[in-house]
């Protein structure tokens, strides 16, 4: 929770720690990490008053490595964050599928329609183009017709239950190769209560779930992609905690995908992540962070993290 102090507090306090004799890490992640984007952007505003120049430009100074970077996240909104995301994923030569796929496959309708909006007005670019120009064949029909839904209905067609199971069925795993066409329509267009429905009655023509279907029919970025769909209609939390909990399986955790997961979703429906994370891999999100990244850039985790559960 913020502290007692008001955003005139909190700016000065940043302008003091940041000015005399080195930084204060420690101020700077207490005063940014316990509050909303709404209240950092207010103390932004006050510290460019006090300071004469921009807290961001002002954190790139006095900040380095991972702790900069989730600090600069920290002060963008969630879409705009989301939109400069899915822009690094494609930049310069290479294109960092992995969060390409998890930024565009485990965002709802309206999330997307937010952040295609954000995007162009950051980058004056289109999402949908910036994407056709940087991936190709299936994955990026599957990207693209994901981009183009804009419908957060939550209807159940309950006439189509049935046919959209028995046509995935007969799109992949009954018949030789796939029609990953068919997958592609049914996925992106339909809404998530309606294609858990149609998950569940798969099992009744398939001998594999979903899942299991997908991992025999497709591999590469559209085994990825998929799957990643599949994971969030069922529980979009514990696919989040289940990402989390892959980063930071080994001795030095990806921090680029946890900082982008809790920079990402604290806004958004990190406590629930929380949960899930314990009730899967039964021991706390705070724990793992704890055991698996260190320095500064670990207690600002902690911080954002809220709490052991």
């Amino acid at each position: 929770p913020p502290s007692r102090y008001s955003e005139m507090a909190a700016a000065e306090g940043l302008y003091t720690s940041s000015t005399y004799w080195g930084v204060d890490e420690q101020t700077v992640i207490d005063i940014l990490t316990r509050r909303s984007y709404e209240q950092r952007r207010e103390i932004a505003f006050e510290y460019e008053r006090i300071a004469k120049k921009e807290l961001v430009v002002a954190l790139k100074g006095a900040l380095s490595g991972s702790l900069e970077t989730l600090m600069l996240g920290l002060m963008k909104s969630t879409v705009q964050y989301d939109a400069s995301e899915l822009k690094a994923s494609m930049k310069g030569l290479g294109t960092d599928e992995e969060a390409l796929i998890e930024l565009v496959c485990s965002r709802n309708n309206e999330e997307l329609a937010e952040i295609k909006r954000v995007y162009k007005d950051m980058f004056k670019k289109d999402l949908e183009k910036d994407i056709a120009g940087d991936t190709s064949g299936d994955f990026a029909k599957l990207l693209l017709a994901l981009t183009k839904r804009d419908d957060p209905s939550n209807v159940v067609d309950y006439e189509k239950i049935d046919d959209d199971a028995r046509s995935l069925y007969e799109a992949g795993v009954k018949r030789k190769g796939t029609d990953v066409t068919t997958w592609i329509t049914i996925m992106s267009k339909r809404s998530v209560p309606h294609l858990q429905k149609v998950f569940e009655r798969y099992k009744s023509y398939s001998p594999y779930d979903m899942k299991e279907s997908i991992r025999k029919e497709v591999k590469g970025d559209l085994e990825k992609s998929f799957l990643t769909l599949v994971e969030c209609f069922e529980n979009r939390q514990l696919y989040f905690a289940n990402r989390l909990f892959e980063a930071m399986k080994t001795k030095s955790a990806k921090e680029k995908v946890v900082t982008r997961i809790m920079v990402s979703r604290c806004e958004v429906d990190l406590m629930r992540i929380r949960t899930e994370f314990k009730r899967q891999h039964k021991r706390s999100l705070y724990q793992t962070i704890a055991e698996h990244t260190k320095g500064d850039y670990q207690k600002a985790l902690l911080s954002l993290c809220g709490g052991d559960d």
